[in-house]
């Protein structure tokens, strides 16, 4: 059969018109892979996996460093790592099979499916459990040790004998009984335990072929090592700065908690099998995953400024622009689906403390520029209106800008907490004048605030400008007398 040279023009056009799109994903992908190393060097992380989902697709698969420091081992795709806590979503999820299957429903109370337990247990449900609201007393000691020595019968017995910390749904605290009971429903309902519930209705299904529930105790092949920088003092996690191996011991009755070893491949299979449809056939069922549960009085409650919310056994970031359902993991591990975006990020690693939530969302602005930091990522209406107007009519004139939209919209307002943040992003893109302009501003909104002119003093000495530095600096000093930072500084330019 002859080729036409038009066929061949043909093809050749559509090779042609591919080239910048290609050389385009070439881009993103090398930058995210400097990004990576550059924080891989910065926090110590010996080994790291990444993958990223676009649009029910795997984007982009890769591993970096060391899975295991001793032997210089380097990480590979199927290196698997402790995903800790992210397990609960795996939970989650089998909740939401269950409820689909119509064997429960996340807002009955737990007593409907277990007996054993006491009377002021029996009203919590299964919704406020998933989502740590429960007000369960922990089974756990301050120093993260299972109560009874991981004996599970002495563990539940002890616990039951504890006080309810709070009124079911008062306020958020991050509780593992609540996991142990949601394991015994699970097991219950399923007729199986709770571990092969999972495995057969997720794992297998997926074709999560590495991925398993395990613990230190265990010979996983390809295990990556474990390693932290936290040590635990007095029930208080510190940073020491100094890298140690990590055992850990998950008892199979708290494996519900934590327990699962993944790859970021594996984990990607089961994303994009969550989202398809394949592990949860109603649409809804999803929709209730990632919903973040209310507390009784209508806020919500979560761990930090960025995971601020709890849905069912998935974390939240609720905000405006590009909300996330966010597991999170042993401060080691973190995944992000961002669902109005279709767009999910993985990130393992085998570093307790690495935190790879807090930079997550730095690599999903390689595919969502909204998100970068230099675009306005992060900030209130009310600053990028400022940022829009600075930036159209010039930063020298920004007290003569935020009087002028205070004037025109009575809404408008500015704490100088969210100020003095954005000072410190400029700092961070290297746009030192603006961000003197922004410090400076900080100082008339704020005049009675002694961290206002400590800013302003640090930045104006940034810049060579000493004696004004000494002068905000002074002014920092009187404000708050306690201030070490002012007085260290004026100590050594007096």
């Amino acid at each position: 059969m002859k080729t036409s040279i038009k066929s061949i023009k043909n093809v050749l056009f559509i090779a042609l018109m591919l080239v910048p799109f290609l050389l385009s994903a070439q881009k993103v992908s090398d930058s995210i892979d400097v990004f990576l190393k550059n924080k891989i060097k910065q926090l110590q992380i010996p080994g790291l996996q990444l993958a990223v989902i676009r649009d029910g697709k795997l984007e982009k698969l890769s591993s970096y460093g060391y899975a295991n420091l001793e032997y210089r081992i380097p990480t590979a795709k199927n290196t698997v790592f402790s995903i800790n806590s992210m397990t609960k979503a795996f939970v989650g999820v089998a909740i939401m099979q269950l409820q689909e299957q119509g064997k429960l429903q996340v807002n009955e109370a737990i007593s409907l499916y277990i007996n054993d337990l006491p009377d002021a247990w029996k009203k919590i449900t299964i919704r406020q459990i998933l989502s740590n609201v429960s007000g369960l007393p922990n089974n756990i000691d301050q120093k993260e040790q299972l109560l009874g020595d991981g004996n599970e019968e002495k563990n539940w017995e002890l616990v039951k004998q504890l006080p309810m910390e709070f009124t079911p749904g008062e306020k958020f605290s991050y509780n593992q009984t609540g996991y142990i009971i949601i394991g015994k429903i699970i097991t219950a309902l399923s007729g199986q335990h709770f571990t092969k519930f999972i495995e057969e209705n997720q794992f297998k299904p997926c074709h999560m072929l590495v991925t398993q529930f395990g613990d230190s105790n265990d010979i996983i092949p390809n295990s990556a090592g474990a390693y932290s920088t936290i040590i635990n003092t007095g029930g208080k996690w510190i940073n020491n700065g100094k890298l140690h191996t990590v055992f850990a011991d998950f008892p199979v009755f708290f494996r519900t908690a934590t327990g699962i070893i993944s790859s970021a491949e594996d984990l990607s299979r089961w994303l994009i099998a969550l989202q398809n449809g394949q592990l949860l056939k109603d649409t809804s069922s999803i929709s209730q995953l990632f919903t973040t549960t209310q507390l009784n009085d209508g806020h919500i409650g979560g761990f930090n400024s960025l995971t601020n919310g709890y849905a069912l056994g998935w974390p939240t970031v609720v905000r405006e622009e590009y909300p996330a359902a966010a597991p999170v993991g042993g401060m080691r591990s973190a995944l992000f689906v961002y669902p109005q975006n279709n767009l999910s990020v993985v990130v393992l690693t085998n570093l307790q403390g690495s935190n790879p939530e807090w930079f997550i969302d730095e690599i999903a602005s390689y595919y969502l520029p909204g998100m970068k930091i230099k675009n306005g990522f992060g900030l209130s209406p009310n600053m990028k209106l400022l940022r829009k107007e600075l930036i159209k009519k010039g930063f020298k004139n920004t007290n003569l800008i935020y009087k002028t939209l205070k004037q025109n919209n009575k809404n408008f307002n500015l704490t100088e907490g969210e100020i003095n943040a954005w000072g410190y992003q400029l700092l961070s893109l290297d746009k030192k004048e603006e961000a003197l302009f922004i410090f400076q501003q900080n100082t008339m909104l704020y005049p009675d605030s002694s961290n206002v002119y400590d800013s302003y003093g640090e930045i104006l000495e940034t810049m060579g400008h000493r004696k004004e530095a000494i002068m905000n600096y002074k002014k920092s000093l009187l404000l708050n007398p306690d201030n070490t930072n002012a007085r260290d500084y004026l100590k050594d330019k007096q």
